[in-house]
């Protein structure tokens, strides 16, 4: 994560290394120099009760490891076997992509850029989810 630039919006809270942090009054930007430092923006966070769909069980193990609830290396497999059972039926170029960059963010233990590429996902899925539904 060495050089990731977060832009924060006034009273946005991030977790920073399983610490909440709260912006105030006006909109900032903070350099995180630190590599590998586990991130996770509280507004982009899955809940666990809207864990109800296979993109979102993925996502929520990485937010997992992110938030220090879970060890990486554990996380690693189930990541891997998940990502590759959304190759099953997300077959678009664009999916594979995103699947493809998750995949390699997951071996790299890169588990901010794991979760960014598969939450590009959640409206393709959700899209498809529709259109499946009676």
């Amino acid at each position: 994560m060495s050089g990731l630039v977060l832009k924060l919006a006034p009273k946005e809270r991030v977790l920073i290394n399983g610490a909440v942090i709260e912006n105030g009054d006006r909109r900032s930007r903070l350099a995180i120099m630190t590599p590998n430092a586990n991130i996770l923006r509280l507004r982009d966070a899955i809940h666990p009760g809207e864990v109800n769909t296979p993109v979102r069980r993925v996502c929520y193990i990485a937010q997992l490891v992110l938030s220090g609830d879970t060890d990486p290396q554990e996380a690693k497999m189930q990541l891997l076997r998940g990502i590759e059972q959304l190759s099953q039926v997300l077959k678009d170029q664009d999916s594979r992509a995103q699947l493809n960059a998750a995949t390699l963010a997951v071996i790299e233990n890169q588990h901010y850029q794991a979760l960014k590429a598969l939450r590009t996902l959640l409206p393709r899925e959700e899209r498809l989810l529709a259109a499946g539904a009676p």
